[in-house]
């Protein structure tokens, strides 16, 4: 086996320096990248062969029923609000009324919040920040089909290796019925009421994440895991900042994050 993907890789190198570029350092990448539609169809083809043996046959049938999502790459080349300022990001994102409801579900979900503070360490403001950040506290989830969305930018050469990553976690999640074929995410394919991609559901998933109690304790486990010290502080420069970071790579989403999580836990 490892023999036959070592061919494979080197057949595909080879078929990359005389026909175009080739994406990835990786035998599972060794169907060639792309900048549009045209060759997303070869590409779905080529990677469903690579992906046999690795994903099932409902991952593969999953893999064949998607398609080339224009609006994801759209939305992959146009996210401009994170160039805003700390202060234009938060008011564009109606951080004030994130932290007014987030207050309000704080004291509401009382229960909920110090069970998941027991068990993970992670304080409400911070989850409800996530989440009101993410959905609107589970208002808009997102409408695309998510395993397109998953796909298309796999095979986008802007960051195919790492959306390859998470292509193969969908399809191992489909596989594992934790993921409908057919399952509705945001333009990147996040699911659920935090929006998780599906490399982040297979490791720190607990159960349906369209329901709110269960993706709150999926966001808390994926910060635990991340180095989340109960009782430290999370602003910047505190010990729990880094797992906040590790949710969001952009710095003003991060310190957005920050602040509406100290302004709820800090309300009464």
């Amino acid at each position: 086996m490892r023999r036959f993907l070592v061919s494979r890789a080197a057949f595909a190198l080879a078929a990359a320096l005389i026909s175009g570029p080739f994406c990835g350092a990786t035998p599972a990448l060794a169907a060639r990248c792309g900048s549009g539609a045209a060759g997303f169809e070869a590409w779905k083809q080529n990677f469903a062969e690579e992906a046999r043996g690795r994903v099932g046959s409902a991952g593969i049938d999953a893999l064949m029923d998607t398609h080339y999502n224009s609006a994801t790459i759209s939305a992959d080349r146009g996210q401009k609000s994170f160039h805003l300022s700390l202060e234009g990001f938060m008011a564009k994102r109606g951080a004030s009324a994130i932290v007014a409801r987030g207050r309000q579900l704080k004291r509401s979900q009382a229960v909920l919040f110090s069970s998941i503070q027991s068990r993970y360490g992670v304080p409400p403001g911070p989850l409800l920040a996530i989440w009101g950040m993410e959905t609107g506290f589970g208002a808009v989830h997102g409408n695309q089909h998510a395993l397109s969305a998953v796909a298309t930018l796999a095979y986008d050469c802007r960051r195919s290796e790492y959306f390859t990553d998470q292509l193969y976690a969908a399809l191992e999640l489909v596989d594992h019925g934790r993921l409908s074929p057919g399952a509705r995410g945001s333009m990147h394919g996040e699911i659920g009421q935090t929006q998780f991609l599906p490399k982040n559901i297979l490791h720190y998933g607990v159960g349906n994440l369209d329901n709110a109690q269960a993706a709150l304790m999926s966001t808390a486990s994926f910060l635990h895991a991340h180095g989340w010290q109960a009782g430290a502080g999370y602003q910047p420069g505190e010990p729990n900042f880094s797992a906040i970071q590790a949710w969001n790579a952009a710095s003003v989403y991060e310190r957005a994050i920050a602040i509406i999580g100290r302004q709820i836990d800090a309300g009464d």
